[in-house]
């Protein structure tokens, strides 16, 4: 059999057609390219093509010190800032084999959250827009309007917040802001009715997305895939309650693993939409704790020069599109000797590979907006 590459106009019918799809920029998502083999309207064989977005980061690791590859740690997936670099800093400081002040511990833990709803409510709403329902990424962004308020007063920063610190966070929190930020909390949450019935009580998003990009719990497993797209799946695991770290492990009345067994899109997009109510009730658990706190440090005193012992560690973190690891590995200098990422997006878009041989091209854009990538964490 021979394959004919074509751009436009027709191949013979005895060849299959290749078909490169970008690259280019979907909006949120980035600069992907998928080479796929077709079969008339049916994808034979799809491959992932990254790296247009390649930076080179975790070389880059290596050349700066631990205060700075802060910086560098909260730009792979632009919408999930704070939780990057949190996972860095945890990295550092189990090296140090620093504890953290209890209100740094339980900040953080609130602060993770509302970026978890920052995330979801991105795709909840750009998700529909693929399949051509335009109007809930209004109803998403105005969501996110409200709690970006709160994170940017915060931080000072509307994405890369560089909030986090090695041995806790930049700065206390201001004056009246954990009132302020409830009611942000509350706000967004008596809204999120919304997307059940613009979208889940939508018979055309329905129609295109049950059944549709059916993946395998043994895929999953396979192809390291982690996050709300596993636990569609049926693959009940969620480093939050499985191997609590921050204020997690008290927090397990409030937290809830959401998960479905059918795999396909629409039970992804089920879960995201779950987790995003989990994750405000759990910033509302946050936001009790702090209250109750005493008044304390947020964070540690560290040296003029931050060296990290000679050795090696590994954290991993709950991140909204799934598990986010760093391997660090120190010489004793002021830099890391290596620094190695794993990120979330980079497991779950091989999956592809899997995903999409067999399905109509019409179902290629559904499969695809549901896997909830972000290119700048696969090229990293």
């Amino acid at each position: 059999m021979t394959e004919t590459t074509v751009g436009v106009g027709g191949a013979a019918e005895s060849t299959d057609m290749v078909l490169n799809i970008g690259p280019q920029h979907p909006s949120t998502h980035g600069v992907l390219r998928l080479r796929l083999v077709l079969d008339g309207e049916r994808i034979k064989s799809a491959e992932p093509i990254v790296g247009y977005m390649h930076r080179g980061a975790e070389k880059l690791f290596e050349a700066r010190d631990y205060r700075q590859i802060i910086m560098l740690a909260n730009r792979h997936d632009w919408l999930s800032a704070f939780s990057n670099e949190l996972g860095v800093v945890l990295a550092v400081e189990r090296m140090l084999g620093m504890e953290v002040p209890e209100r740094a511990v339980w900040t953080r833990t609130l602060l993770a959250e509302l970026n978890r709803v920052l995330n979801h409510l991105m795709f909840l709403g750009s998700y529909p827009l693929e399949l051509g329902g335009i109007t809930p990424i209004f109803y998403a962004f105005t969501e996110r309007e409200e709690l970006q308020h709160v994170m940017e007063e915060v931080s000072g920063g509307r994405m890369h917040y560089m909030f986090n610190r090695v041995g806790g966070l930049k700065e206390d929190l201001p004056s009246g802001w954990t009132g302020r930020a409830r009611a942000a909390v509350a706000g967004v949450r008596s809204r999120m009715g919304r997307f059940d019935d613009l979208v889940l009580g939508n018979e055309i998003f329905r129609g295109r997305t049950r059944g549709v990009g059916v993946l395998s719990a043994a895929d999953v497993h396979t192809f390291g895939v982690s996050g709300p797209i596993a636990r569609a799946s049926g693959v009940d695991f969620d480093l939050r309650r499985d191997e609590p770290y921050l204020g997690y492990g008290e927090l397990g009345g409030t937290l809830q693993v959401a998960t479905r067994t059918e795999g396909d899109c629409l039970a992804r997009f089920e879960i995201l939409l779950e987790q995003t109510h989990n994750a405000l009730a759990l910033a509302d658990a946050c936001l009790d704790r702090l209250t109750e706190l005493p008044p304390g440090p947020i964070n540690q005193r560290l040296p003029k020069v931050l060296k990290a012992p000679e050795g090696h560690t590994y954290a991993w973190t709950e991140n909204p599109l799934g598990l986010n690891g760093y391997y660090l590995v120190s010489k004793g200098e002021k830099t890391p000797y290596r620094l190695k990422l794993r990120s979330a997006s980079f497991n779950n878009i091989q999956a592809l590979t899997v995903l999409l041989p067999g399905t109509l091209v019409s179902d290629m854009v559904a499969i695809l907006g549901s896997m909830f990538f972000v290119v700048g964490d696969i090229d990293k």
